[in-house]
C-alpha cells in the first residue's frame, strides 16, 4: 500500500507544480497590464500638460480648436492600441493557459489511470468494470474540457477581432 501512497503523493506533487505555474502565468500576465497601463497613464499625462500649454499658447480659438481635436485623436489613439495589446495579452495568456491546462490533464489521466489500475489490482476480487468506467469518465471529463477550451479560445478570438476593428 505505501507504494500506491507514493503513486498518488507524486501525482498530487505533479498537479501541485502545474497550478505554481498557472498561477504564475497569471501574476507574469497580470504585470504585463499594469505596466502597460502605468505606461499609458504617464503618456496621456504628459501629453495632457503638454497640450494645456500649447493651447495657453495659441493665437486664436480656432487654434485651441485644433490643438483640442488633434489630443483628442492622439489619446483616443493611444487608448486604442493598449486596448489591442491587452486583447493581445490575454489572447497570449489563454493559449499558455490551455496548453498548460491540457499538458497537465494528458499526463495526469494517464498517470492518475495508472494509479488506480494498479491500486485496483491490489485489490481482491474483480474489479475490471470499475476500472474500466473511471477510464471512460476520466475520457469524457477531457473531451468536454477540451470542447470548453475550443469554445473559450472561439469566444476570446471573436473579442480580440471586435476590438481591433474598433
Amino acid at each position: 500500500m505505501a507504494g500506491k501512497h507514493e503513486q498518488f503523493s507524486e501525482l498530487h506533487r505533479k498537479n501541485m507544480e502545474a497550478a505554481m505555474r498557472l498561477a504564475q502565468l497569471a501574476i507574469e500576465n497580470s504585470q504585463r497590464v499594469v505596466a502597460l497601463q502605468n505606461e499609458l497613464a504617464r503618456e496621456l499625462f504628459n501629453d495632457g500638460v503638454e497640450n494645456a500649454r500649447a493651447q495657453a499658447n495659441a493665437k486664436d480659438a480656432q487654434e485651441v480648436l485644433k490643438l483640442r481635436a488633434q489630443y483628442a485623436q492622439e489619446t483616443a489613439q493611444k487608448m486604442m492600441h493598449a486596448a489591442q495589446q491587452v486583447a493581445e495579452i490575454g489572447n497570449e495568456a489563454r493559449l499558455e493557459f490551455s496548453r498548460l491546462l491540457t499538458e497537465q490533464l494528458a499526463a495526469g489521466s494517464q498517470e492518475m489511470a495508472d494509479a488506480f489500475q494498479n491500486f485496483f489490482k491490489t485489490l481482491p476480487g474483480q474489479h475490471a468494470n470499475l476500472f474500466e468506467a473511471m477510464q471512460q469518465a476520466m475520457a469524457s471529463a477531457n473531451r468536454a474540457f477540451e470542447q470548453i477550451i475550443e469554445a473559450s479560445a472561439a469566444a476570446l478570438s471573436g473579442m480580440s477581432a471586435q476590438a481591433k476593428k474598433k
